[in-house]
């Protein structure tokens, strides 16, 4: 875990942290609900909840981040405006949240990221600056424009405040299955830099300590597997492209990998081909859109990743930001 050197918002929030977050998002977000499928369970021979996160403002979990970071910046600093790099889902809760507050706000994104997120976060009245994820740097190009312009940086996962606010998503996962009278043996969560798996474990350890936390990626960009396995943090550099476009960070961060090392049973890893088959289950079972990087936990627990038969578990399909063809791909 960090030390006394490491700085303010490099340390893990506190269990308190993430229930002040959720009375902070409480009538501005949407509680989004915890699905059950008979069908799905009878098919695995135990019990799956799904919780159902694309429902939510601007479409993912990443709302809940953005708007804990921005609800606790000073007033003049968030008047002069706000800059974000982002594949999409985390530009999109920025941009939303920023318009919500009258902020002026940046985001960096690749040029490849789904047309959809592109025009939604210009949607919410921000500038948009993209660039090429294979040749350029976007954590630099957003340091140099923040400079710049005297913008405060709300990186995607990297801060307390920001996983903090993911947090209050398991915690609300535990609590509506609670209600439910289901107690959760795993609560599997998509992970990309690792804030989202590194909230919700933190949630879990308070509430449900017996709860398992597994974190899941793109099979090609196992970082927090290998990263766990290895003890240090890993890099995925000249990974093969995926089109789970939200779970590919280059590594877990300094601040979510020290939680991840204590709090997560483990991480496994979803192929393309098995997060398209999730995106289409989850659509015909539950009712509900997934985008690919959404459905990487609910594909884990289809493709056997974890056991589930005779076992209760929850997955958090935490996006629902995908363009028309490639939803209409997984349908096919």
């Amino acid at each position: 875990m960090p030390d006394d050197t490491t700085p303010w918002h490099l340390q893990p929030p506190a269990f308190a942290e993430i229930e002040a977050a959720t009375v902070r998002i409480d009538g501005v977000l949407v509680k989004t609900p915890l699905l059950e499928s008979e069908r799905v369970n009878n098919r695995l021979g135990g019990r799956l909840l799904l919780k159902a996160e694309g429902l939510q403002r601007t479409g993912s979990f990443k709302a809940r981040g953005a708007w804990n970071f921005l609800s606790q910046m000073e007033p003049e600093a968030r008047s002069r405006g706000v800059i974000g790099f982002s594949s999409g889902n985390h530009a999109q809760a920025v941009a939303w949240a920023a318009s919500r507050h009258g902020a002026p706000a940046v985001l960096v994104m690749p040029r490849d990221a789904p047309q959809t997120k592109i025009e939604r976060t210009r949607g919410w009245g921000a500038e948009v600056v993209l660039y090429d994820r294979r040749t350029e740097d976007r954590e630099a190009i957003g340091r140099d424009i923040a400079a710049a312009r005297g913008l405060m940086l709300v990186p995607p996962f990297e801060h307390r405040w920001i996983a903090g606010g993911a947090g209050t998503v398991g915690l609300e996962m535990l609590l509506q299955a609670e209600a439910i009278g289901a107690k959760l043996d795993a609560l599997l969560v998509n992970c990309s830099g690792g804030g989202l798996a590194a909230g919700c474990a933190i949630a879990a350890h308070a509430v449900s300590p017996e709860t398992e936390v597994w974190a899941v990626e793109p099979a090609a960009y196992d970082d927090m597997a290998r990263s766990l396995a290895s003890g240090k943090r890993e890099s995925n550099e000249g990974a093969a492209p995926s089109i789970c476009d939200a779970l590919l960070a280059p590594s877990p961060g300094e601040m979510t990998f020290a939680v991840a090392r204590t709090r997560l049973r483990g991480a496994l890893g979803v192929t393309d081909a098995e997060a398209m088959a999730a995106m289409r289950l989850a659509f015909e079972e539950f009712r509900v859109v997934v985008e690919p990087g959404g459905a990487a936990a609910l594909a884990a627990v289809l493709a056997g990743r974890i056991e589930a038969k005779g076992r209760t578990l929850a997955v958090l399909a935490s996006g629902a930001n995908v363009d028309a063809s490639l939803f209409a791909q997984a349908l096919a």
